[in-house]
């Protein structure tokens, strides 16, 4: 049964807690940090939370205990603890495809029970991770063997998306833990460039694919498929025996996958109410399993699972997912910020901001309410950023002196994964210092008091009053980023849910494709097509084919 559509008819704006937030925010927008700080000498103390692992400082915000009030009134007035209940239990809370939304259960212990068309579907998870498992050691055993019985020494995944941002995303967060004696690459580009770096240097005798792609029909991934497939006999004389040797495929369309020359008993199934961007727990994550091994694999599905937990069972006032939202909705709605910086002070995490950009804008880029009608207030703001120390030395200006006011989140652990001297003291020096440099910044006195010319002094003012978290974990393991990884996903659910939108469907990603499609054949006939298109892409159609001679 389809979820009522009209659950959220109630207007947002039209909310008692919004409504009050609105005069409130008028009373506070000119408070200064530096004053908030100074009339509260506990506020570093007292406005933190901790949970599963992860410390969150969220005193550096824009915010007061009425603040922090009226946006958790409006978190219980729009019904979150309902719609949190309604995710876990199975509920079809994506209304628009009439599915679940149950990434959750796919990192539930085994004894769990979660419904969905009156089957428990956390059996057929654990089956799937069963599968997975022992597919992953014979490899990394080198049991399983290529087409020519040498081992399998390189694994590149095929995918796009969800299917590739999260494999990217957890294979270099977790390269501490991974078998150095094994290549990784992932392609997902349908540029050429792509697919002809990642098996530059390989050796096709020593290589699995793994091809992702739910329906095995994506454009892009077939393309690259087929390639790579191309690729594997030229080196095998066109042996077509070799295919099901060197390639897996994570889909449920097994007649496509068999058609392929895949195996069928290598395909690894995930489910309809597993969206892309919160596949990297299901069988897209088989290459990270390949890299770290079936118990870290497991291990960071814990990770997952503690933050699962905490977010369906806290208090909302000690709720990292839901405080971080709150938050980010305070400063989208009524700051009017159009983005969010995230700042891991990690290498490990150098393609975490690349993840959360679908994870984030994907879910929440929507301007549609449940019920159909338009939005009249801002949703997702823009994710980005950089690693530190990296991003100090570019887009830090900006963050500190430039005219927009972007919130910031700082993640930092307290132990490295490579000692190294003072490197770690002086990254997480770094990490302290840029949150306290943006909160409270350069007054005028203080400048003048080192002597500054007076002409120099206004360059050299830093306002501050710049609101960021800072997020510590002990350090990065397999457990702590599915902690991390969770906390933004149920972050970016409490946004969709007080906005009143599908954070769990996609519309905005089709029309280009679809365009696309139809642009093809456009370019590539012998005889040139009429065209139908805007004078523009007309135009830019035309000039490519006359500078490719068709």
């Amino acid at each position: 049964m389809m979820t009522n559509r009209t659950e959220n008819i109630f207007p947002l704006t039209e909310r008692n807690a919004w409504k009050a937030l609105t005069v409130h925010y008028e009373q506070v927008r000119r408070l200064q940090l530096r004053t908030l700080f100074a009339d509260d000498p506990q506020r570093g103390e007292r406005m933190t939370a901790e949970a599963v692992g992860l410390y969150l400082d969220y005193s550096k915000n824009l915010v007061t205990d009425e603040t922090l009030t009226l946006l958790l009134q409006l978190a219980r007035e729009c019904g979150l603890r309902q719609r949190i209940e309604a995710m876990f239990s199975g509920e079809k809370i994506n209304i628009t495809e009439d599915r679940a939304v149950l990434h959750v259960a796919l990192r539930a212990p085994k004894e769990a029970s979660i419904i969905v068309d009156g089957v428990n579907v956390v059996p057929q998870v654990h089956a799937v991770l069963d599968k997975m498992a022992h597919f992953s050691e014979r490899v990394r055993s080198g049991e399983w063997k290529g087409h020519t019985g040498k081992r399998i020494r390189n694994v590149v995944n095929i995918g796009i998306g969800g299917s590739d941002l999260g494999p990217v995303m957890a294979y270099e967060a977790l390269k501490y833990y991974s078998d150095r004696a094994m290549i990784f690459r992932f392609v997902s580009n349908i540029d050429s460039t792509d697919f002809t770096e990642a098996v530059h240097d390989l050796d096709p005798a020593e290589t699995l694919f793994i091809v992702s792609s739910k329906t095995f029909t994506t454009l892009e991934t077939m393309t690259n498929a087929h390639t790579a497939r191309e690729w594997l006999l030229a080196a095998f004389g066109g042996d077509t025996q070799s295919i099901a040797k060197h390639f897996v495929a994570v889909s449920t369309n097994a007649e496509e996958v068999a058609k392929f020359g895949i195996d069928t008993a290598q395909m690894f199934e995930f489910w309809d109410w597993v969206g892309g961007r919160y596949s990297m727990t299901s069988a897209i994550g088989l290459s990270t399993m390949l890299a770290i091994g079936p118990a870290n694999f497991r291990i960071m599905l814990r990770g997952f699972h503690q933050m699962d937990e905490h977010f369906r069972t806290a208090p909302f006032e000690s709720n990292l997912p839901v405080l971080m939202g709150l938050l980010t909705l305070w400063y989208t709605d009524f700051f009017g910020t159009q983005a969010v910086a995230v700042l891991p002070y990690e290498q490990y995490l150098k393609r975490f901001p690349a993840y959360l950009q679908q994870l984030a804008m994907e879910s929440n880029g929507k301007q549609m309410t449940l019920n159909g009608s338009r939005v009249s207030y801002n949703t997702s703001p823009i994710y980005w950023g950089e690693p530190g120390t990296n991003g100090q030395h570019s887009f830090y200006q900006l963050l500190h002196q430039g005219t927009s006011l972007i919130p910031c989140d700082f993640i930092a652990f307290i132990e490295t994964l490579n000692p190294l001297g003072r490197h770690h003291d002086i990254l997480l020096s770094n990490v302290f210092a840029q949150a306290e440099a943006l909160a409270f910044g350069k007054t005028v006195e203080q400048v003048k008091a080192e002597g500054t010319p007076d002409w120099l002094v206004p360059h050299r003012i830093f306002e501050g009053n710049r609101p960021s978290n800072t997020i510590l974990a002990e350090r990065l393991t397999p457990e702590a980023l599915g902690k991390l990884v969770a906390l933004y996903e149920h972050s970016v659910f409490t946004q969709g849910t007080i906005w009143g939108i599908n954070s769990f469907d996609q519309w905005g990603v089709e029309l280009g494709k679809v365009l696309a499609q139809r642009i093809i054949p456009e370019l590539e006939n012998k005889i040139e097509p009429a065209l139908g298109h805007d004078s523009s892409t007309n135009q830019l159609i035309r000039r490519y084919r006359n500078s490719k001679g068709t």
